[in-house]
């Protein structure tokens, strides 16, 4: 039997983190869905059509000559873009301004869709995202929902793009963070919620072992 496990959340309330964690410990394969958002974002930057104004048609036009896959290079997962790493890249703050507008375009939700589906078909699996419990495997085994208070998540993302060698300041990361909360629970397509069977987690304050072990003790396996 094949075992999905969806995180879901805000951005920077330990998704990824827990996600990793949690695959590494049962041996699952670990999607991270944002990262396949922010490659389609990318491709988009890169080809001109997604700077000062989204060129929708262009992009659409262009989706079937994506192709996003994941390695892992000294334990960590690498996004692959058409055979290109680019995991660096779509951690950037152009990337993550604009991953949004790509987020509620239904025909890009709908094609990557597909190819989460596709990457778990033949694996157990733990994905984070945004709507994995409520669209994406709305029968997954075990479904999670992470929070955290605003505080904690600008200070959490502002350090992370910091350790990437991101020039940031407070006031952007915040109003990122905001405009992203806005765009994920407002969207028509899939808007960000809980799922009515999730299990509810606030990371405010809390360690990552604190956070790892309060979630394996909900899973039974």
């Amino acid at each position: 039997m094949k075992i999905k496990i969806a995180i879901d959340g805000f951005a920077a309330t330990g998704k990824s983190t827990q996600a990793k964690k949690i695959a590494k410990y049962y041996g699952f394969k670990h999607i991270d869905s944002g990262a396949m958002y922010r490659a389609v974002t990318y491709f988009a930057i890169s080809n001109g059509w997604l700077n000062n104004k989204i060129n929708k048609n262009k992009i659409l036009e262009n989706l079937e000559k994506i192709n996003i896959s994941f390695q892992d290079f000294n334990n960590n997962q690498h996004t692959i873009l058409n055979n290109v790493d680019i995991e660096e890249n779509i951690r950037k703050m152009d990337v993550a301004d604009k991953v949004s507008q790509i987020a509620i375009i239904p025909e890009i939700r709908y094609f990557l869709l597909q190819k989460q589906r596709l990457l778990a078909q033949n694996n157990s699996i733990v994905m984070d995202g945004r709507d994995i419990g409520t669209v994406v495997f709305p029968n997954a085994e075990y479904k999670f929902f992470l929070t955290a208070n605003e505080e904690e998540r600008v200070k959490r993302r502002y350090d992370e793009l910091r350790n990437q060698n991101n020039i940031v300041d407070f006031k952007s990361v915040l109003k990122n963070l905001k405009n992203r909360d806005s765009q994920d629970t407002s969207r028509s397509i899939s808007p960000m919620e809980p799922a009515n069977d999730a299990i509810i987690i606030d990371t405010s304050n809390k360690s990552i072992e604190f956070i790892f072990n309060k979630i394996i003790s909900f899973i039974n396996l």
